[in-house]
C-alpha cells in the first residue's frame, strides 16, 4: 500500500500495517496468512524482508524470501512429523505467514526502518517473528524489533556466519550486510557480551575489528577451532554463555554462507570451508531446544546463484524447519 504523497513527503510514517506485501506470493510450506491487525492464535510469525541493497558482492538475495517458502515438496494432509521426534512443529507451536514487509527499493536507511517496526510489532504481540532474508543487514532492524519487544540488553543473539559482520562503515555508510553487528552492539539492543557466533574464516575482517570485537566482550568461534575441538564442544559453550547473565533468551541469526559453498552456493559472498548441511540443521535445533528462542532470521540466500537443484534455498528452508523443531520439542518437554 502507498501512502499518500503529503504524508510521507517530509516523514516516513510508521504504522507496520501499510509496510506488508503479499499479492500472490505463497506462504511458507502453505502456513496460513495473516493480517498486520490480526495475527492469529499461532505463536510463530513467519515475514520476508526481500532486501539485497546491503551487499557488496553477488546480488540477489531479494528474492531469498520466495525461494525459502517454495523449497518444499509438500506435506501429506499438513502433517509434517520431524522423524527423530515424531513431533509436528506447526500443530504443536501454530506457525502462521505475514507476508512481505515493503521495502523501498533502493532506499536503505527507510527499509530497515519499516523491517525494525514490522518486526517490533510482531514480538510486542508475543509472537515470535522468524524473518527471511534479504541480506545480513536486515538483523540489525530484525534484533532491534526484538529488543524493543523484550528489553534492550535483554536478548542474546546467537550468529552463524563466515563473517563477524562487525565493520565499522560499509562503503562510506554506516547500513549495510558488513556492519549489523556492530549496529546492534553501538544502539545497546544486543550488548557484546551477549554475542556468540559461530562459523568465522577467511580473510576478514582485519586486526582492528577483531580488536574492537575483543574489547566488547564478543564470543566468536572460528572454524578452525571448531575443526580442532569439535562442533559439539563448541556449541556447549556457546549455550553456557548465551545463558550468562540472565538474558530473557535469543535471536539466533544464521548466514546461509556459514555453510560450505559446495552445499550451498546460491550466495552473495560464498567462502569455502564452512559448515555441512548436517552439522548446520543439528545444532540449530539444538540451540532452539535448550535456549528460549525469541526471533530468527535465514539471510543471505541468492537464488540467482543457486544450483540447478535448489539446494541453497533447500537448506535455508529446513534451517528454518529445524528452529520451529527444536522449539517445539522445547515447549512440548
Amino acid at each position: 500500500m502507498y501512502t499518500p504523497y503529503e504524508k510521507r513527503k517530509n516523514e516516513i510514517p510508521f504504522a507496520s500495517a501499510e509496510y506488508i506485501s503479499f499479492a500472490s506470493r505463497n506462504t511458507f510450506l502453505g502456513v496460513p496468512w495473516v493480517t498486520p491487525d490480526d495475527l492469529g492464535e499461532g505463536e510463530v510469525v513467519i515475514i520476508g524482508a526481500p532486501f539485497d541493497w546491503g551487499t557488496t558482492y553477488r546480488p540477489g538475495a531479494r528474492f531469498g524470501p520466495a525461494a525459502i517458502r517454495n523449497a518444499d515438496y509438500g506435506a501429506m494432509d499438513g502433517y509434517r512429523p520431524h522423524l527423530p521426534t515424531g513431533i509436528d512443529p506447526f500443530s504443536t507451536l501454530g506457525v502462521v505467514d505475514l507476508g512481505d514487509v515493503y521495502v523501498r527499493p533502493g532506499d536503505l536507511e527507510v527499509s530497515v526502518r519499516r523491517i525494525a517496526e514490522v518486526v517490533g510489532d510482531v514480538a510486542a504481540a508475543g509472537k515470535v517473528p522468524i524473518v527471511l532474508g534479504g541480506d545480513h543487514t536486515i538483523t540489525w532492524p530484525d534484533a532491534m524489533g526484538v529488543a524493543r519487544a523484550h528489553g534492550f540488553g535483554e536478548v542474546a543473539l546467537i550468529h552463524f556466519d563466515a563473517h563477524a559482520d562487525t565493520g565499522f562503515m560499509q562503503n562510506g555508510g554506516l547500513i549495510g550486510h558488513g556492519t549489523p553487528m556492530r549496529r546492534l552492539i553501538e544502539s545497546g539492543a544486543v550488548p557484546g557480551h551477549r554475542f556468540v557466533q559461530i562459523g568465522l574464516r577467511g580473510y576478514w575482517p582485519e586486526p582492528e575489528v577483531v580488536e574492537w570485537m575483543e574489547d566488547q566482550k564478543m564470543r566468536s568461534y572460528r572454524m578452525d577451532q571448531i575443526v580442532e575441538r569439535g562442533l559439539d564442544a563448541v556449541t556447549d559453550e556457546a549455550i553456557e554463555h548465551a545463558l550468562e547473565g540472565g538474558a530473557k533468551g535469543i535471536f539466533i541469526s544464521v548466514d546461509i554462507d556459514v555453510a560450505d559453498p559446495g552445499i550451498a552456493p546460491g550466495t552473495g559472498t560464498p567462502e569455502p570451508g564452512g559448515l555441512h548441511a548436517r552439522e548446520l540443521l543439528d545444532t540449530v535445533r539444538r540451540v532452539s531446544r535448550e535456549l528460549r528462542v525469541l526471533g530468527a532470521d535465514i539471510v543471505e540466500v541468492s537464488p540467482p546463484y543457486d544450483g540447478p537443484g535448489e539446494q541453497t534455498a533447500y537448506l535455508a528452508n529446513r534451517v528454518v524447519l529445524e528452529i520451529l523443531n527444536g522449539m517445539a520439542e522445547r515447549k512440548s518437554g
